[in-house]
């Protein structure tokens, strides 16, 4: 079977993607991942560990629009007719929308081509734009309205399910971000100075100032920041802040394999997320599975899905989103190295017992098994 994937990035570093387009490609699958590369900076096509790529580019109007929520609503009438061009060249069996963005057009070409439509929700796209979008209620209602077209849904976590469940009737399916196994034994870091390390995106809500604030104000304690994000002036002012210290090394962005090694660095990961923020407050974190499958303990706010998780399963310790409590938490890691470890190979079991891409694996299979 032909399966359609249609996402709003350039499918340079999306992991869930990744897993998902792998784990069916080895079950037999074609996959193929019409992609909008918004900076044209990859090629149109191409062949990435056997996931066929090809990236769909602005037109020239769409160039000179000042910003991408805006070139948003163009692309999908330019991204829609490209996608419809490219159907005709291949026969697909099923389409998979990742996100309100891609769904969009995923439902026009369901109801053009006649195909089954998975609709899969990293996150909750309307609350995400809450944040500096005056009219984001308009994509809570759009979603809304579109959802009744999809056939099954995909999301990532309880909240996002119970979310889904209230507007509409839709069979919704929890396949979490784990990762794949490393390892099945613990493997202790082996740092000279105690090293935190965040790898993610790079945003306000993920307490990256603060943290650079908090670890100056420790002696003994290097860290490590990675990840990509869109809000240019907060990156400028966290590189500035960034260089001003030799205990922080701001890295930039980082592969999807790399990620994994830099977890592997780690002392202890940290995942800060603001808990008033109505998105992250209630996603899931990929540095929380990567922390897990790497045998690191992690450090999350309280109040958030992340924090309750790390709670729940004892894989890290949680912290206000204070400075003065992430300094507290910080300090009682660095000063308990038994409690790192343990916390280390709690994560790990955790990983191999319950939160791993092996598990979530047979789910995503089982979904496509049932579509007709």
């Amino acid at each position: 079977m032909n399966v359609l994937m249609i996402l709003t990035n350039p499918f340079t570093n999306d992991p869930r993607v990744y897993n998902e387009a792998r784990s069916l490609i080895n079950a037999g699958y074609n996959v193929t991942v019409f992609a909008w590369d918004k900076k044209k900076l990859n090629p149109e096509d191409e062949f990435i560990d056997g996931i066929k790529v090809h990236r769909n580019f602005n037109s020239k109007f769409m160039d000179f629009l000042h910003y991408d929520l805006l070139r948003l609503h163009f692309w999908w009438i330019k991204g829609y007719k490209d996608a419809i061009k490219f159907c005709k060249k291949k026969n697909f069996d099923i389409i998979h929308c990742h996100d309100l963005d891609a769904l969009v057009i995923g439902v026009k070409l369901k109801k053009k081509l006649d195909l089954p439509l998975i609709y899969d929700s990293h996150e909750l796209f309307a609350y995400g734009m809450s944040r500096n979008v005056p009219f984001w209620k308009y994509y809570l209602k759009k979603e809304k309205r579109i959802i009744k077209n999809v056939d099954r849904i995909i999301t990532v976590n309880e909240p996002l399910k119970q979310f889904f469940k209230m507007i509409s009737d839709i069979p919704v399916t929890i396949i979490m971000n784990a990762k794949p196994l490393q390892n099945r034994e613990y493997i202790k870091p082996k740092n000279d100075i105690f090293t935190l390390v965040y790898a993610g995106t790079i945003a306000k809500p993920r307490f990256l100032l603060e943290l650079v604030d908090v670890v100056n104000l420790i002696e003994e304690v290097y860290c490590i920041i990675a990840g990509i994000g869109f809000d240019k002036e907060y990156i400028s002012d966290l590189k500035k802040k960034c260089l001003q210290t030799d205990r922080i090394n701001f890295v930039g962005k980082v592969s999807m394999e790399k990620v994994l090694q830099l977890t592997k660095k780690a002392d202890v990961i940290v995942c800060m997320t603001d808990p008033k923020d109505p998105n992250n407050s209630r996603a899931t974190a990929n540095k929380q599975f990567e922390a897990m499958v790497c045998g690191r303990p992690i450090i999350c706010t309280k109040n958030t899905y992340p924090g309750l998780l790390t709670e729940k399963e004892k894989v890290g310790v949680t912290a206000e989103y204070t400075k003065e409590d992430l300094k507290k938490v910080i300090l009682e890691l660095k000063h308990n190295p038994k409690l790192c470890q343990d916390l280390g190979k709690a994560a790990l079991n955790t990983a191999i017992n319950k939160y791993n891409w092996e598990i979530e694996e047979k789910k995503l299979l089982k979904i496509y098994k049932g579509i007709k």
